[in-house]
C-alpha cells in the first residue's frame, strides 16, 4: 500500500532579491519572516511556509533549473473583496479577477498576481 502524504510543508522560491521578496511577502500577504542561523529566510504563514533561495547562491540541493518568476502558486485565504482594497491601497496590480476557478477542494474565486520576481500569486477564497 502506497504511504500517504498530508499536506505541503513548504515551497521554495528561487529570488533575485531575498530582501525584496521578504518585503513584498511580509508587507503584501502578511507573512511572518523567519530567519535562520545559516542564512537562510522564510516567509511564514501559520502551518507552511515559502523558503527564499537567491539565484546568486541556492542552496543544496535544488531544483535543476532554480530561476526567479518560475512558480505559480495559489493561496486560500478568506474575503477577497478585503483583498482587492489591501492590494489597490499598496498600489499591487490585479493582473486577472475576481475570477471562478476549481481549487483541490471544490470551486474558487480568485484574484491573480505577481511578486517581484514575477511569480504568479493567486489568491483565492472558497466558495
Amino acid at each position: 500500500m502506497l504511504p500517504a502524504l498530508q499536506r505541503v510543508d513548504h515551497v521554495v522560491l528561487t529570488v533575485a532579491s531575498v530582501d525584496r521578496s521578504v518585503a513584498w511577502y511580509r508587507d503584501v500577504l502578511g507573512a511572518t519572516i523567519e530567519v535562520f542561523s545559516e542564512g537562510r529566510v522564510a516567509a511564514s504563514f501559520g502551518t507552511w511556509k515559502l523558503n527564499f533561495h537567491s539565484v546568486k547562491s541556492p542552496f543544496t540541493p535544488h531544483a535543476a533549473h532554480p530561476t526567479p518568476g518560475a512558480v505559480d502558486l495559489c493561496l486560500l485565504g478568506n474575503d477577497l473583496e478585503a483583498w482587492l482594497v489591501h492590494c489597490d491601497q499598496l498600489q499591487v496590480p490585479i493582473i486577472e479577477g475576481p475570477v471562478i476557478r476549481t481549487g483541490a477542494t471544490g470551486p474558487i474565486r480568485s484574484i491573480y498576481l505577481r511578486d517581484p520576481d514575477a511569480n504568479l500569486i493567486e489568491i483565492g477564497e472558497l466558495l
